[in-house]
């Protein structure tokens, strides 16, 4: 909806102990990530080799950057992968993910300010090999660029894991924007940094997930394509 993937591109996986997740899969009906059933959604363990996948359908064949990212990490619940076109802009273009601005989005700011690192390979991460480089290049961060290729997020959930992703994306479009005016500011000054407070997560993340979710809503009522 908000324009992170396109097509019948990403997915979204939700860690349900320490050998399974829901992960949603290509059914033989796919319609993309966009137009999600429920029957899209399913029980797998974090090689993709056991679940209770129907005939027809198939784990993501990048099930790796969702595996063994919930297994190195035992905090993160939740993981998104999507191809937002500005950051595949920022990726290929060098251009920084700088703090320029505040309160505009402090969450976003925040995410600039622990910098955003870069896994510089644009390939499809479907070997474990892989996604253990890209777990190397992401370090401890929340949030990874797949240079030519997308993003990784995780978080604790999924509510906060796709407002993670959405303000990745905001922060990529405002850099990736100010690059094509040809404009440069300076970077939010850290006394202002220090004047942005810290709404919590209940305001940043789950009221932001709350208007999402009643704007997906509203829009589903009114989209006759969308799969029930």
């Amino acid at each position: 909806m908000e324009g992170l993937v396109e097509g019948i591109l990403g997915h979204v996986s939700k860690r349900v102990d320490a050998q399974t997740m829901l992960i949603r899969c290509r059914g033989p009906q796919e319609h993309g990530l966009a137009y999600s059933g429920a029957s899209d959604v399913r029980l797998v363990d974090l090689d993709g080799a056991s679940g209770d996948l129907p005939p027809g359908y198939s784990v993501p064949a990048e099930l790796p950057i969702h595996g063994e990212l919930l297994r190195a990490r035992p905090d993160a619940g939740a993981v998104v992968h999507a191809h937002p076109p500005s950051v595949l802009l920022a990726g290929l273009a060098g251009i920084e993910m700088r703090p320029v601005f505040g309160s505009y989005n402090i969450p976003a700011m925040r995410v600039a300010l622990r910098g955003v690192p870069v896994y510089g390979r644009s390939v499809l991460i479907r070997r474990r090999e892989l996604a253990l480089e890209m777990l190397a290049a992401m370090g401890d961060s929340d949030v990874c660029i797949l240079k030519g290729h997308g993003i990784t997020v995780a978080a604790p959930s999924v509510e906060l894991a796709v407002v993670a992703a959405i303000n990745l994306n905001t922060l990529a479009a405002v850099n990736v924007e100010l690059a094509r005016l040809g404009a440069r500011p300076p970077e939010i000054a850290a006394g202002d940094i220090a004047e942005l407070p810290d709404l919590g997560s209940g305001f940043n993340d789950m009221a932001t997930w709350r208007f999402y979710a009643a704007k997906c809503e509203s829009r589903s009522s009114t989209d006759t394509r969308r799969v029930p």
